[in-house]
């Protein structure tokens, strides 16, 4: 990062997004022919199954729909879109349950293979993730082709996962992603990673067009995740609450998910951002800053995603690339807005780091590395490619990027809002 002007960091992002992420996922990803992504795929581009997932499905839509609306226009994007969205529909679930989580290449339903946790699956019950990036996706799809239709389908499936989640016997198995295999059930828990794509759904929704409706489920969520997930005995999230937002007795009472709390700070800058409400920006970006710092590992470098025992000091060691690169969107976010020191100093930091230990170049691949571990350690094979965080990074710090070019600035130390 050192002596990057503005111009070359976004000549970096560029590349990575245009010259190395698209090329591969049109090569190996895509399904260009029955619609879809088939992210089950090694680091060389070797497809280690052609099986479909619900959620890589709805987030690669909206990626692909993002891209057209906001940065290229170029049809083959569009395209890619159309056959995801033709895909997705169907296998459209009837009445109010939720999508299947599993497809083959051709879109027949396979039976659900539970949540990956430490070397095994675990049953999950029916979580509202996966229909929540379908609404996302077939918004942002809506409004490349300018069919309201979508954006009618986007709502229905939002309120259609509230009234899932308010459920007191929702998902009993999903928190143990967090703390493994073996942690206890939790039936109807609250968690900060389902507010935050609630927040974000609704938000992007309420760009589009105000609905008092959705502007009631924005503000739900930003009480839930500010109010009650907050902690300010140690001033961090704790990530699972009771369905009754009480906190846990349980283990999952001193669990802070940091990369939630670093993802979860910056949708709510954005969402302060629409209601153009300083103070609302001020408070994420001062939890944003507490996050990183308390995440941060001082002997290797990155962010841990996960405190176990936020009393013990026990942490999850692993490194996930999604959780550096919602860093580098938070930094950046508060750098256009704010100009602060502390952010630019983060972000040069992060940038350096991720740029050093992610990308794959070096190794002789594309893209970057998904996960790692606390070292950083490469290894040859990885069975998953990343098709939403990556480049939802991507293309929103390059849009941040120009936009900060527009006020005729060299380097990030020479901007000031």
């Amino acid at each position: 990062m050192v002596g990057l002007t503005l111009k070359q960091l976004h000549s970096q992002y560029r590349y990575d997004l245009f010259d190395d992420f698209l090329p591969f996922m049109d090569t190996f990803i895509i399904d260009h022919e029955s619609g879809g992504f088939m992210c089950n795929t090694d680091r060389d581009g070797s497809n280690l199954n052609t099986d479909k997932n619900n959620w890589y499905n709805g987030r690669g839509l909206w990626v692909y729909s993002f891209l057209y609306n906001e940065l290229d226009r170029l049809q083959e994007h569009l395209d890619i879109a159309g056959k995801t969205t033709e895909f997705i529909l169907k296998g459209a679930p009837p009445n109010d349950e939720l999508w299947n989580t599993d497809y083959t290449k051709e879109g027949k339903a396979m039976p659900a293979k539970g949540i990956y946790i430490g070397g095994k699956y675990v049953p999950a019950g029916k979580e509202i993730y996966g229909d929540l990036f379908i609404a996302e996706g077939l918004a942002e799809y809506g409004k490349a082709v300018e069919d309201e239709q979508y954006r009618q389908m986007a709502e229905k499936i939002l309120f259609k996962c509230i009234k899932i989640y308010d459920r007191d016997d929702y998902a009993p198995n999903a928190c143990k992603v967090y703390l493994g295999a073996d942690s206890v059930e939790m039936a109807g828990p609250r968690t900060i990673g389902v507010w935050m794509v609630l927040l974000r759904l609704s938000s992007g929704l309420l760009r589009e067009k105000y609905d008092a409706k959705l502007e009631a489920v924005a503000d739900r969520c930003l009480d839930a995740i500010l109010n009650h997930h907050y902690n300010a005995e140690y001033n961090l999230f704790n990530e699972v609450l009771c369905h009754d937002l009480s906190r846990p007795s349980n283990e999952y009472g001193k669990l802070v998910y940091t990369g939630h709390g670093i993802e979860a700070t910056w949708m709510i800058m954005d969402e302060a951002i629409r209601r153009k409400d300083d103070k609302l920006f001020e408070k994420a970006a001062a939890l944003l800053k507490r996050h990183m710092e308390v995440a941060w590992d001082d002997v290797y470098g990155g962010f841990f995603r996960g405190l176990k025992d936020v009393n013990e000091n026990i942490w999850i060691l692993d490194k996930a690339l999604w959780l550096q690169e919602e860093a580098l969107i938070g930094s950046l976010m508060v750098i256009e807005q704010t100009g602060e020191q502390w952010a630019i100093e983060w972000f040069k930091k992060i940038f350096t780091y991720v740029h050093d230990t992610f990308v794959l170049k070096k190794h002789g691949y594309a893209l970057w590395n998904p996960w790692t571990d606390r070292k950083g350690t490469f290894e040859d094979h990885y069975p998953r490619i990343e098709n939403f965080h990556h480049p939802r990074h991507l293309m929103l710090n390059l849009l941040c990027i120009e936009r900060m070019m527009g006020k005729n600035v060299e380097t990030l130390d020479d901007f000031q809002v």
